[in-house]
C-alpha cells in the first residue's frame, strides 16, 4: 500500500539538493508550484490553445487557460473537503503529516498544469503529429529510433508532453526549469506507464500513457521517490498517485459542465436542453422556483452550473474518502466521476451523449480539428525533414525559424523529431496557422 507520508513530498525537480522550506515563509512549496505555474510562457499559451470550440470569437467560450484556473478551482476545493475530513476524525493528523494540509494546493497546481502538453487544436493536434509518423513522411524514421521511441512518435500523449515540458532541460532554462515538487508532477501523471505499455484500457492506469522514452528515467525516479506502486519494470508501468484521481475528477467535472454552458452560448442547445441535463444533478428542490425568479437565460444556467459542480464535488469527495484504502493500494480501476452513485451517474452520462451527438459533432468544431489537422501535419512536413537532414539553403531558413531553446546538441534521430516536436506541439493555434500560411506561401510576412 502507498503511504501519504511518502506520497506527499516539497522536495523540487533538479534542486533536490536545495530544498530547505521555511515555515515562516508567506507561501508553501506547492503554492510556490501554482505560482511558477500561472507566470509561465507555456501557462499564458493556453489562452490561443482550442478546448473546444473554435478561436477567437465575438461570444465568449472556453480556451484551454480558462478551462486550467476552473479546473484547479475544482481541485483545490476536492484536496481541501479531503483534508477536512482527515482532520474531523483526527485532530492530530497535521503533526503526524506535515504536509497533509498541503494536499488542496498540490491538486491545484497539477490541475493547472494538466494541459500544458496539449499541441494547437486539441486532440485534434495529437491525432495530426500521430498521424505524420503512422502514415505521413514521418515513416521514413521508422528504421532510425528503436521501438519504444516509435511508439512515442506514432501515439504523441499531451499527458506526456505535460511532464516533458515540466522536466526537460530546454536551452537556457536551466536544469530545473519549472522545478516542480515532485508530489505535484506526480500529481499530473494520469497515465504512469511508458508508451509500449499505454492505450490497453483494461486498467486506468494504462489507458494512455504519461511519459516518453526521454523523460522514462526522470519519472523512475520521482516515483520511487514518492513510493508509487510499480507494476512493471518492462514496459515500465505504476500505479496512479493517488491525487491524480482528484486532479482527473476536477477536469472531468468542469468539461462535461461548462461545455453545455458554452454551447448555450453559440446556440448550439437551446436553454431547455440545457436545463433539462442539469437539473438532474442539482439536488436542490427550490431551484425550479430559483429558476422562475430569473429572466436572463444565461444568468439561470450560470446557477444551474454552480449547482451541478457543487454536486459533483460533493459526490467525487465522498467517493475518495470512502475508496481512500483502495485507492493507496493501486486498485481502484475507475474514475471518480465514472463511480459516483445514481442518479447523478447516470445523468453525467446522459450529458455525455449529448456532447458527443450535438457539440463535438457540431460543424464549427468538425472544420477547426480538420483544419488543425492539415495545419499541424503540414508544419511537419516542412520542419521534421529540414532539422533531421539541414543540407541546403531553404532548409537551413527553416531551422533558423525554430526557438534556440528548443535546439538539441543531441545528434539521434529520435531526439531530433523531439526537438521540432517541442517547437510545434507549443504553437498557439493562431501562430500555428500563421506560420504555416506563411511558410507554404499562402501569405507574406509583414515588415513589422
Amino acid at each position: 500500500m502507498m503511504q501519504w507520508e511518502q506520497l506527499l513530498s516539497a522536495k523540487r525537480w533538479g534542486s533536490e539538493d536545495k530544498y530547505n522550506s521555511d515555515p515562516t515563509e508567506a507561501r508553501s512549496e506547492f503554492q510556490r508550484d501554482y505560482d511558477r505555474l500561472i507566470f509561465s510562457s507555456p501557462f499564458r499559451r493556453l489562452q490561443n490553445k482550442t478546448q473546444v470550440f473554435p478561436l477567437p470569437g465575438s461570444i465568449f467560450v472556453h480556451n484551454r487557460l480558462t478551462h486550467s484556473l476552473e479546473v484547479a478551482s475544482v481541485g483545490k476545493s476536492l484536496g481541501r473537503i479531503f483534508y477536512n475530513h482527515l482532520k474531523t476524525h483526527n485532530h492530530q493528523i497535521d503533526d503526524e503529516l506535515p504536509l497533509i494540509s498541503e494536499i488542496g494546493n498540490i491538486v491545484s497546481a497539477a490541475c493547472l498544469a494538466h494541459d500544458l502538453g496539449n499541441p494547437a487544436f486539441g486532440h485534434s493536434g495529437e491525432a495530426a503529429i500521430s498521424h505524420y509518423f503512422t502514415d505521413g513522411d514521418g515513416l521514413k524514421y521508422k528504421d532510425e529510433v528503436s521501438e519504444a521511441q516509435w511508439a512515442d512518435l506514432t501515439h504523441f500523449e499531451g499527458n506526456a508532453n505535460a511532464i516533458r515540458i515540466l522536466t526537460h532541460p530546454y536551452a537556457g532554462k536551466g536544469y530545473g526549469s519549472f522545478a516542480l515538487t515532485y508530489s505535484t508532477l506526480a500529481a499530473i501523471a494520469k497515465y504512469p506507464c511508458e508508451s509500449l505499455a499505454g492505450h490497453r484500457k483494461a486498467n486506468i492506469y494504462t489507458k494512455k500513457y504519461g511519459f516518453f522514452q526521454s523523460e522514462q528515467a526522470g519519472f523512475q525516479k520521482i516515483a520511487t521517490e514518492l513510493g508509487l506502486s510499480q507494476v512493471s519494470e518492462s514496459p515500465v508501468v505504476y500505479k496512479r498517485h493517488p491525487l491524480v484521481y482528484l486532479v482527473e475528477a476536477a477536469d472531468d467535472i468542469c468539461y462535461n459542465i461548462i461545455d453545455l454552458e458554452d454551447a448555450h452560448r453559440l446556440k448550439i442547445l437551446s436553454y431547455q436542453e440545457v436545463e433539462a441535463l442539469l437539473l438532474a444533478l442539482c439536488n436542490d428542490p427550490r431551484m425550479p422556483g430559483r429558476l422562475a425568479d430569473i429572466d436572463d437565460d444565461d444568468a439561470k444556467i450560470g446557477l444551474l452550473r454552480a449547482k451541478s459542480i457543487s454536486t459533483l464535488i460533493g459526490a467525487c469527495s465522498e467517493l475518495f474518502i470512502n475508496e481512500q484504502d483502495t485507492i493507496l493500494n493501486g486498485d481502484f480501476n475507475a474514475s471518480l466521476i465514472d463511480r459516483i452513485p445514481e442518479p447523478h451517474r447516470s445523468a453525467m452520462k446522459e450529458i455525455e451523449r449529448i456532447s458527443i451527438q450535438k457539440i463535438y459533432n457540431y460543424s464549427s468544431v468538425v472544420q477547426i480539428e480538420v483544419a488543425g489537422y492539415k495545419v499541424m501535419g503540414g508544419l511537419l512536413e516542412e520542419f521534421v525533414p529540414a532539422y533531421l537532414n539541414n543540407n541546403s539553403h531553404y532548409t537551413r531558413k527553416l531551422v533558423d525559424l525554430i526557438p534556440k531553446q528548443f535546439i538539441t546538441t543531441k545528434t539521434d534521430p529520435y531526439a531530433r523529431i523531439q526537438t521540432v516536436l517541442d517547437f510545434v506541439s507549443g504553437m498557439t493555434d493562431l501562430y500555428a496557422v500563421e506560420l504555416f500560411r506563411k511558410i507554404k506561401g499562402i501569405s507574406f510576412p509583414s515588415i513589422s
